[in-house]
């Protein structure tokens, strides 16, 4: 009964912090102990030996309905974050003690942002609102607001923060740089014999570099807006995103650029250009945001990848004119269109089957989870074109990498089983099955719209000679589920984060 004394934004917050870990027990916790189990209208399931029962709807999504309850003592009383925090200590193996804090301190941070945003204004490019409305976060992490680090609320893009950059100036003989990234010089002037480098204010509070007449303070510059990711930021002026380095830790990793990711964000650029015209050509509606080159202080390894930057597009610059590129993370929290079936087609052709073919045909795997796809809309809201984004998590599979740098190389690779349950996880479980829950208004609508997404994928693999893996999803392989709880508990990094298996909506 405490949540009914909270104010609006605590009160949201508890439910969406309850919410998130519930659904991370069901997939990780009591769904691979076989402790979870349907009794309409109610999903039940027990952790450490407690009966806890929701009403939901949206398949996989989880998406919960009313109060969640916990049977004490032959009764059923409301489950509080708190209490289901300390059951999922009680279940899971080892010790961590900074697992509580780091879920209150998502809690409290969510609450937060509730109460900045609820105070400012939006922007009015309908992209970047869409970048800000991600407020709840990830569905399925235990603490998917936690955010490392001071002051983090004013580059906060929940509050619809802006901010200006820091500009540096680098000296030339001391200056890191490949590809092309000619972008930077937009922001500013730099002194003779100075390469200009726009910083992340807040980065340059948390690594404090030493400025000499290597590297020199500049001062303010351009104003920008965080998009979802945090550290990724847009310049209205230019029309390029910049992706900075934060030594925070957001979800589940510390967001900085390794010197191998910088290298390795130029070295992909190069080599997926071809690929995407070729993709374009297939599919007229696959669209991408390059990255073409960064820039740093070739000081110390510390300051190379803290002040690292990588230049990316922005959306409107590959956008076809008349249409409105939006987050698909924020169009999985919107109200569905008015003909969803027709909608549902058309998003899973623009988004699914170039994800597909970059696999299957060019051996590239996309990463297209929510915060990672942008899809244009037309003028009545219908989606046209599909843009994939950050080079970060695309890897390759069985290409000749020989010419790079032996650690570049490495990241950027996978064999093709890895390869395949990234796929399947960020494309599935991540990203079609959350905008199913928003389009479907009951479990029969919810069918009908997987039908038509199996028929979508089932003509792309009659067309491309029925490779065995998607077959298997066709026939109802069971999807591989990314197990953010586990990894949190664990105390690991992203890359460490293994999967679990969850039912097939094709099966």
């Amino acid at each position: 009964m405490e949540s009914l004394v909270l104010d609006p934004p605590a009160a949201i917050a508890e439910e969406a912090t309850l919410s998130a870990l519930l659904r991370c027990c069901v997939r990780e916790v009591a769904g691979p102990r076989g402790h979870v189990w349907h009794a309409s209208p109610y999903l039940l399931l027990t952790v450490a030996d407690t009966l806890i029962r929701a009403r939901t709807a949206g398949g996989a999504a989880l998406r919960f309905e009313g109060q969640v309850e916990r049977l004490e003592f032959g009764a059923w009383v409301p489950l509080t974050a708190d209490a289901l925090v300390k059951l999922a200590e009680a279940e899971l193996d080892g010790h961590n003690p900074e697992f509580a804090e780091q879920v209150a301190a998502s809690r409290d941070a969510l609450a937060a942002m509730l109460r900045a945003r609820s105070c400012a204004l939006p922007p009015n490019d309908p992209w970047l609102a869409s970048e800000q409305a991600l407020v709840l976060g990830h569905p399925f992490h235990p603490s998917p607001k936690a955010r490392g680090g001071d002051d983090w609320l004013r580059y906060a893009p929940e509050a619809h923060a802006s901010f200006p950059l820091r500009l540096l100036g680098v000296r030339e003989d001391v200056l890191a740089q490949e590809g092309d990234a000619s972008a930077l010089d937009l922001a500013g002037i730099a002194p003779p014999g100075y390469a200009l480098l726009p910083a992340h204010p807040w980065q340059l509070d948390l690594i404090r570099p030493a400025f000499d007449d290597r590297l020199i303070d500049l001062g303010p510059g351009p104003l920008v807006a965080p998009t979802s990711s945090v550290r990724t930021v847009y310049d209205p002026v230019s029309g390029n995103c910049l992706k900075f380095s934060l030594d925070v830790r957001i979800t589940n990793c510390v967001r900085k650029n390794a010197w191998y990711e910088l290298s390795g964000a130029v070295a992909l650029t190069e080599r997926l250009t071809p690929v995407f015209d070729q993709l374009a050509l297939r599919f007229p509606g696959t669209r991408w945001l390059p990255e073409p080159g960064y820039r740093s202080a070739a000081l110390d390894t510390r300051l190379l990848e803290g002040l690292g930057v990588i230049v990316r597009a922005g959306p409107w610059s590959v956008c076809s004119p008349g249409l409105t590129p939006v987050l698909a993370g924020a169009l999985a929290c919107a109200a569905p269109p008015a003909d969803p079936l027709s909608w549902w087609a058309g998003y899973v052709r623009a988004v699914a089957l170039p994800v597909l073919d970059a696999f299957f045909t060019h051996g590239v795997v996309l990463e297209p989870h929510l915060q990672n796809v942008l899809v244009c809309l037309d003028q009545e809201g219908r989606p046209v074109e599909a843009i994939f984004r950050d080079l970060e998590g695309t890897k390759l599979v069985g290409h000749d990498l020989s010419g790079l740098h032996p650690r570049v190389a490495e990241a950027l690779t996978y064999d093709a089983s890895r390869g395949w349950a990234r796929v399947v996880y960020c494309l599935m479980v991540n990203h079609l099955t959350e905008i199913a829950a928003t389009l479907a208004l009951s479990e029969a609508a919810l069918r009908e719209l997987w039908a038509v997404a199996r028929d979508i994928l089932a003509e792309y693999g009659d067309a491309s000679g029925r490779p065995l893996p998607l077959s298997n999803l066709l026939a109802g392989a069971p999807l591989p589920a990314k197990a953010n709880l586990t990894v949190r508990w664990a105390r690991g990094n992203d890359r460490s984060a293994g999967y679990v298996p969850i039912a097939n909506p094709f099966a």
